[in-house]
C-alpha cells in the first residue's frame, strides 16, 4: 500500500501494533507503518498534522464551533432518540430521506450521494454476548469534508477502540479517520468466522463419532448465520468496488490514498470467500450427518434381516411338526428321541447353519 509491501507472518505479534491486524486462513497480515498511523506528535515530514476531535454526544455548541472553524471531527452516537436524530438533521442540514433511514434502521448496505455529504450504511459484527452468538450490527455514516457521523444502536468495541486511539492524537488527513472506522468494522467479521471454522471442525468430528439431532440443529443455525452475513458482505464488497470515487469527490475531503480503501475491498473479498467456503463445509457436514445416520440405519436393518432370516426355517419346522398327521402322532411324537432329533435338532441345525453362513459372508 502506497509503495510499501504487505508483510505476512505466522503468528500475531506479542504487542499490538497501532495499525489494524486481521486474521484469515491461519495467517496474520499487518498494515505497514505509513500514512494511516496515529501519532502523539505532529510529523510534518510525513504530512501527519491533523488532530480530529471525537464526540459521543450531540453537543450543539461544540459542534457549531467545529463547523464554524471548518475543523474536521468525528461524532459517534449510540442509540440516539428520535428527538436527538431530528436535532442532528437540523444541525447538519441532513436530507430527510437519509434521516428517515437512520430513524428506522434495517437498511441494506448502500451509498447515497447528497452532494454535500454521502450517506453510507455499513455492517460490522458485534462481540459474542452471554448466549455466545455474534450478531450483525448496522452502522449509519454521514461523511463530508467537515465531519464523520456514525450512528448505531448497540455498543461497538471496535469503534470505541478507534475513538480512544484517535482522540487527542495526530493523523495524516480526514480520509484516514473514515478508513480506520470502515477497516475496524470490516475486521470484526474475522473473529466470528474463525470461531465458526473451529466449530465446523468439531461438528464434523462429533458427527462421525455419534450423530445427534443437536448437531443437525447447529448446522442449520450456522447456515442461517452465514446467509445473514452474505446478505450484507456481498453488497458491501460491490459498494467498495465502485463507491470510492463518490467519497473522493466530496468537497473538502482529502482522499490522496485510494490504496487504503482498496485494502478494505480486499478484506471484504476475503470475507466473502470465507463465507462461501464455510457454506460448502456446512453442506459437507450435512451430507456426512445424513450418510452416517443412513449407515447406522442400514446396520440395524441388516441385523434385523439376519434375525428374521434365521427364524424363517424355524417357523417352517415348528409349523410342520405342529400338524396332526398320523405319521407324526404315531411315530415321532410318541418317541422322545425321534422328536428331539427331528424337531428340536432340525431347528437348532438350521439356525446354526444359517448363522455360520452369515459369518462366512461377513453379514454379522
Amino acid at each position: 500500500m502506497g509503495g510499501n509491501p504487505i508483510h505476512t507472518v505466522r503468528s500475531p505479534p506479542a504487542v499490538p501494533h497501532p495499525w489494524r491486524v486481521w486474521i484469515a486462513w491461519g495467517e496474520v497480515e499487518a498494515m505497514p507503518p505509513a500514512k494511516s498511523d496515529v501519532l502523539d506528535a505532529e510529523d510534518a515530514a510525513r504530512g501527519i498534522t491533523l488532530r480530529v476531535p471525537c464526540l459521543t454526544e450531540l453537543d450543539e455548541p461544540r459542534i457549531r464551533e467545529h463547523l464554524a472553524q471548518n475543523r474536521f471531527f468525528w461524532l459517534d452516537l449510540q442509540g440516539p432518540s428520535a428527538s436527538e436524530l431530528r436535532a442532528l438533521g437540523e444541525l447538519f442540514e441532513l436530507h430527510p430521506v437519509s434521516l428517515e433511514d437512520t430513524l428506522h434502521f434495517g437498511q441494506r448496505p448502500k451509498l447515497d450521494d447528497f452532494t454535500s455529504y454521502v450517506f453510507l450504511v455499513f455492517y460490522g459484527m458485534r462481540e459474542a454476548g452471554d448466549q455466545g452468538e455474534a450478531a450483525l450490527t448496522e452502522v449509519h455514516m454521514y461523511i463530508s469534508g467537515q465531519y464523520l457521523i456514525t450512528v448505531h444502536k448497540d455498543p461497538l468495541p471496535a469503534l470505541a477502540e478507534q475513538r480512544s486511539e484517535i482522540e487527542g492524537r495526530v493523523l495524516h488527513s480526514e480520509q484516514f479517520v473514515v478508513y480506520r472506522v470502515l477497516d475496524s468494522l470490516t475486521d470484526t467479521f474475522f473473529t466470528p468466522l474463525a470461531a465458526m471454522d473451529d466449530e465446523i471442525d468439531r461438528l464434523e468430528d462429533s458427527i462421525i463419532a455419534e450423530p445427534t439431532d443437536e448437531q443437525l440443529q447447529r448446522i442449520f443455525a450456522l447456515k442461517r448465520d452465514l446467509v445473514a452475513m452474505r446478505k450484507v458482505v456481498t453488497p458491501q464488497r460491490d459498494l467498495f468496488a465502485r463507491g470510492i470515487d463518490t467519497i473522493a469527490e466530496l468537497p473538502g475531503l482529502t482522499l490522496d490514498e485510494r490504496d487504503y480503501f482498496r485494502d478494505i475491498y480486499d478484506h471484504l473479498i476475503r470475507i466473502s470467500d470465507l463465507i462461501d467456503s464455510y457454506r460448502d463445509l456446512l453442506a459437507g457436514a450435512m451430507d456426512a450427518y445424513l450418510s452416517t445416520v443412513a449407515n447406522r440405519q442400514n446396520e440395524v436393518m441388516k441385523q434385523l434381516t439376519v434375525i428374521a432370516t434365521i427364524f424363517l426355517p424355524l417357523s417352517f419346522l415348528t409349523g410342520f411338526f405342529g400338524m396332526n398327521f398320523a405319521f407324526q402322532v404315531n411315530d415321532i411324537q410318541q418317541s422322545t428321541l425321534a422328536f428331539l432329533a427331528l424337531a428340536v435338532g432340525g431347528c437348532v441345525a438350521s439356525a446354526a447353519a444359517l448363522w455360520l453362513y452369515f459369518k462366512r459372508k461377513r453379514w454379522t
